[in-house]
């Protein structure tokens, strides 16, 4: 697998203390940012919403054979919640 490399432009003091952050750890800056990324991601995931879950599997608009305008043309609701 090739790894991305991409840029992020951060204040002086944020720079300060991510140096200082890796000094203390004993780790390289850039390990730092990418584990805060994949925590920042790891709490999005976990807090997606069940639509959001069905659309990041693929799941929303999966029916084949189907009218692609189902849930947003009128035509279709007739009688739609009549008794």
């Amino acid at each position: 697998m090739k790894d991305h490399r991409i840029t992020v432009r951060i204040s002086p003091e944020t720079r300060r203390r991510l140096k200082a952050a890796a000094r203390r750890g004993g780790r390289r800056e850039s390990d730092l940012v990418r584990d805060a990324v994949e925590l920042q991601l790891a709490a999005e995931e976990g807090s997606l919403t069940a639509y959001e879950h069905a659309k990041k599997a693929g799941l929303i608009g999966a029916a084949k054979g189907t009218v692609w305008d189902l849930s947003t043309n009128p035509k279709y609701f007739d009688g739609f919640g009549g008794s």
